[in-house]
């Protein structure tokens, strides 16, 4: 791995940590997080060097392990394990949750917390080969990187664990362990339980085909399995005794897709149809469909879900059939955090991108030749630029973090742990994170966590900002409910 040119920093200013001017915050994010590098931020890079090969080890383990949401028992043990060994207090199954955890080293202020993932998609099981290559019997894989999101956040937080150690300084760095992202909406019970009280500031990061650091947002998600029940009949002898739960689904189906040319373009909705009957010449009596609804608004959003249900009741209605569901998952937008994202994007230009070697070099252009999408390979070495929260900077995707970033002031990267062009939850991003691609994209994500947070811990005044600014966007009248209600963990999701 190329190494990181290492510079001592200047002295930083004194700062109040009350009511900070926008020069002094100004002055305090360059300073604190410029390109030069201080001693104790080289401590913490060269250890992480050092310690590579363990994390890429315990990261190639969740790997293998690919287990679906709320099924990650062997994954969040490891996790729990390595975090006990490196003197963490870890308190296990919170928030109704058995493979949720969160870790604690440290006391007083600041609080800073870190975000692991760790689970795995279904289907995607791949070998980690630059050609689709199945492995039998496996049931996921980790096609979004979750084994190395949660390796590198436990590296992150093990180096500010040692730093506080060795410094004497005040703070406290918690680990949270958070299950079933993969609509599965783990970080939501942990909000809701309450386990994010206190905490000053959160940081993330995610797996992706390119290093940014951005004041990005994301899209609210609401999510439901919908069951039909109707009649069975033997479909050729006697269909007019039968109700279809089929046609129940089928039914639905349609006017949700005719509804699409009367909602906002911007929304997403995306369904399968997980049972639909046993034979065709039985008349099914139980049918499901699994949906997805995606807006950047969530009162849009809610609006949008009615009409789904709605459409759901109809079709039952009309085909003679019954229908429940049952809210499964619902995440809000990320509330982007410009304060902290220049922070992290300073400290992610500091620890540069990631660079291949032969080996992965061979890897990278093979793969790519399978891609739709043809980016240079070399981007993987290069930082993007940074952006702010504009409507450009708006994933197409969701996240439960942005629960999170509602409850407490949060920031977050991405890190090319596949090769440029991959796209997530495919079978190509499986294969790169489970091998040296990834791993280095891993270690680029510990060491930007990790030099962000000490920045925070050093400057109190950045959070006071953060915190100012978390609060103007969230609005004096904001109040968090849950958009998936009052229900239990739906530890079933992936059965």
């Amino acid at each position: 791995m190329k190494k990181q040119l290492l510079v001592t920093a200047l002295l930083l200013p004194a700062l109040s940590i009350t009511q900070p001017s926008a020069a002094q915050t100004k002055k305090a994010i360059k300073a604190a997080s410029a390109t030069t590098t201080d001693s104790d931020k080289q401590a913490i890079l060269t250890d992480l060097n050092k310690r590579f090969p363990e994390y890429a080890g315990i990261s190639k383990q969740i790997w293998d392990f690919a287990e679906l949401g709320y099924q990650e028992e062997k994954s969040a043990a490891l996790l729990e394990e390595q975090l006990r060994k490196e003197g963490f207090d870890v308190k296990t199954g919170v928030a109704g949750i058995p493979t949720a955890f969160v870790a604690t080293y440290g006391s007083g202020k600041p609080v800073i917390g870190i975000l692991g993932e760790y689970d795995a998609l279904p289907g995607l099981a791949t070998e980690a080969k630059p050609d689709f290559t199945p492995i039998a019997g496996q049931k996921g894989g980790h096609g979004c990187g979750h084994n190395l999101f949660g390796t590198a956040s436990v590296a992150a937080a093990t180096e500010i664990k040692d730093w506080l150690k060795r410094s004497g300084h005040s703070g406290t760095i918690k680990i949270y362990g958070c299950p079933a992202e993969e609509g599965g909406s783990g970080k939501v019970y942990m909000v809701r339980e309450g386990l994010f009280d206190g905490v000053d500031a959160v940081l993330h990061w995610h797996p992706g085909d390119k290093n940014a650091a951005d004041a990005g947002t994301s899209l609210a998600n609401k999510n439901a399995k919908f069951r039909f029940r109707g009649i069975a009949a033997h479909a050729a002898a006697s269909p007019e005794r039968g109700r279809s739960a089929l046609d129940g689904v089928e039914a639905m189906d349609y006017m949700v897709n005719l509804m699409r040319e009367h909602i906002p373009q911007d929304t997403r909705i995306h369904y399968v149809i997980t049972k639909g009957g046993e034979a065709p010449n039985v008349v099914p009596a139980f049918a499901e469909v699994y949906y997805y609804a995606r807006h950047k608004d969530r009162d849009i959003l809610q609006s949008v879900w009615k009409r789904i249900e709605n459409a759901a009741e109809g079709a039952a209605k009309g085909t003679g059939t019954k229908v429940e569901w049952e809210i499964l998952g619902g995440v809000f937008n990320l509330l982007p955090n410009v304060t902290l994202a220049e922070v992290m994007h300073q400290n992610l230009k500091t620890v540069g991108g990631v660079q291949y070697n032969a080996e992965e070099t061979a890897f990278a252009k093979q793969i790519s030749t399978t891609f739709d999408k043809k980016v240079p390979i070399e981007e993987a070495a290069t930082v993007k630029d940074f952006r702010d929260a504009s409507e450009s900077a708006t994933s197409g995707g969701s996240t439960d973090v942005g629960d999170v970033s509602w409850t407490v002031p949060t920031v977050g990267l991405s890190t090319a742990t596949w090769v440029p062009g991959s796209s997530a939850h495919s079978w190509q991003s499986t294969a790169a994170s489970g091998m040296g691609i990834g791993q280095k994209g891993m270690l680029v994500a510990a060491k930007t966590l990790a030099l962000t947070a000490l920045d925070l811990y050093k400057n109190p005044a950045l959070i006071e900002k953060a915190r100012a600014e978390w609060q103007q966007k969230r609005g004096a009248d904001f109040k968090y409910e849950a958009l998936l209600g009052n229900r239990k963990p739906a530890l079933d999701y992936r059965k």
